[in-house]
């Protein structure tokens, strides 16, 4: 491609382009490699100038048909730079071990070779699907057909995002994503499906039925549903789930309060209330007469006014949430982790109840009790690992994630807390979001990888790269990402940040996650050591 002419540690390197090279093949984001004299330096593209010895030779600017005096110009007058950022490095002497890959913490020196990355480049950065591995491919480097890996086992150690503006594809994404997961078999997932596009079945932009999660994976997944009279948007066989109002607590006020218009002094008196009645405070509140608020009122100070109103918001509430019971017969979110605590994984689907109220009540108070319980498991297994054994991962899927997890509600949430731990107990998020400036900036700093297709706003680009360092350098890249399929790509399931152009969730990618993983007898005993080394 040409040489490196210049050029800092902190502001990147200058390739001259080759003449032979043309530079409408080069675009932002490709991924290339420098050769040093002792070293190899993986690197993007982050930017490409046009350049000129001296400005006297735009004053005759040959016409478009003079090809002749543009070859002369061209290389020697006239020329090209692209701007690259190295992000790896590894000794030449060591080019096949991926372990002496490191950060970059040099830089090459004048007149290194510059070429496009080959497949055991890519390979070398981010390993290569195999049986034995948690490896998945996930897509391929702009304008080229190598696959490119994802390490599963990193990705669900921390929670994750999908981001991306209306249209872009985030929910093939995050499908592709989650079959990889169960198909390596990294952890358990939890959907929260609000649009029903996970279960049995999703539809594609242009109205096409499309394969969901239990269609793909079986009885691996188990699918629940809130709207059990209208089991044609969700899935025949689906369980049903019905939430008692003892599940309710004000945590999930406050996460309502916008959808709600509930005011302060309206949760400080839904507090009150739920001091004097304590499981059974959201039941009374809805049920409470006249005489009895008027009571309650005179004996602890309350406001009548305050409490009516409260009363009204909660049983329109209610009326709208059909799930929400006095009493229910079994304890459906028990079942729910009882599957995923066996290793199974859960799709839960809305049905037509697929507002935003519903949505934010029944994903807070179902992930408010599985947290919980994990927190209790690894705390057992923590204190004896011989008796105990340590709970499975799990990841949680949560759409219109902002609404979980922006500065007034994340210190009350249960998703704030989770993302906030980290891998702490085993559980794990991955967000998918169309407003990340929404989002707590806290909570943005402990994404680990964050997968982002085409963005607009510039204050949801700002968002997407808070914590995470050399930021600067990308958002051009995500900027000029295409509308469908490409995503960019960074954080700590990442060796470096990547342009990806996802892989297709169609008939192929189905064959793929059907398709049984028949080991040989040496590929066993490769694993029992594998499994052997990481205890």
């Amino acid at each position: 491609m040409g040489q490196i002419i210049s050029g800092s540690f902190s502001r990147g390197l200058l390739l001259k382009l080759s003449n032979d090279f043309n530079v409408e093949d080069l675009r932002i984001g490709k991924f290339v490699v420098i050769e040093g004299e002792k070293t190899k330096y993986f690197s993007m593209v982050t930017d490409i100038l046009l350049e000129t010895n001296n400005p006297k030779f735009l004053n005759h600017i040959p016409s478009p048909e003079d090809s002749f005096i543009k070859d002369v110009l061209k290389g020697s007058a006239v020329y090209s730079l692209i701007q690259l950022t190295p992000y790896l490095m590894v000794d030449l002497k060591d080019k096949i071990a991926e372990d002496s890959v490191s950060r970059v913490k040099t830089v090459p020196p004048h007149f290194s070779s510059v070429y496009e990355a080959q497949e055991d480049d890519i390979e070398q950065i981010f390993g290569k699907e195999e049986k034995l591995n948690k490896n998945f491919y996930i897509g391929y480097p702009p304008e080229m057909e190598i696959p490119l890996c994802i390490n599963l086992d990193k990705f669900v150690q921390r929670s994750n995002a999908v981001f991306g503006k209306s249209g872009t594809g985030k929910s093939f994404l995050s499908r592709v994503l989650l079959s990889g997961i169960l198909k390596k078999d990294a952890a358990s997932v939890l959907v929260f499906d609000m649009h029903n596009e996970y279960g049995w079945q999703g539809t594609s932009e242009d109205n096409k039925s499309i394969k969901g999660l239990r269609q793909l994976f079986g009885d691996k997944i188990e699918v629940f549903t809130l709207d059990p009279e209208n089991k044609s948007y969700t899935f025949k066989d689906a369980v049903d789930l019905t939430i008692s109002y003892n599940q309710v607590e004000i945590e999930d006020l406050e996460l309502l309060r916008g959808e709600l218009g509930l005011s302060e002094a309206a949760l400080d008196h839904a507090r009150m209330i739920q001091r004097s009645f304590e499981k059974d405070w959201f039941s009374k509140i809805c049920n409470m007469t006249l005489g009895e608020i008027e009571e309650f009122c005179a004996q602890n100070g309350a406001n009548i006014g305050s409490i009516l109103a409260l009363q009204r918001k909660l049983n329109t509430l209610v009326d709208s949430v059909k799930y929400l019971k006095p009493v229910t017969s079994y304890d459906g979110i028990k079942k729910i982790l009882n599957f995923l605590t066996s290793g199974k994984s859960v799709v839960l689907q809305f049905g037509r109840l697929n507002n935003l109220k519903s949505y934010i009540l029944a994903s807070n108070i179902i992930t408010r009790r599985i947290h919980a319980e994990y927190v209790n498991l690894t705390e057992q297994y923590l204190l004896d690992t011989t008796k105990f054994q340590e709970p499975k991962k799990l990841v949680i899927t949560i759409e219109e994630a902002h609404k979980f997890l922006s500065p007034q509600v994340a210190k009350f949430s249960t998703f704030g807390t989770i993302a906030r731990e980290l891998r702490k107990y085993n559980v794990t998020l991955l967000i998918i979001d169309q407003r990340p400036s929404g989002i707590d900036s806290e909570v943005l700093s402990q994404i680990g990888t964050r997968a982002t297709l085409l963005l607009n706003d510039e204050n949801d680009i700002n968002a997407v790269f808070v914590g995470e360092s050399g930021g600067n350098n990308l958002k051009t890249i995500l900027s000029q990402l295409n509308p469908k399929q490409e995503v960019l790509m960074f954080g700590y399931a990442m060796p470096m940040p990547i342009v990806v152009r996802s892989r297709r969730y169609d008939s192929e990618f189905y064959k793929e996650m059907n398709k049984e993983e028949k080991l040989t007898k040496e590929e066993i005993i490769r694993r029992g050591e594998l499994a052997a080394a990481e205890l």
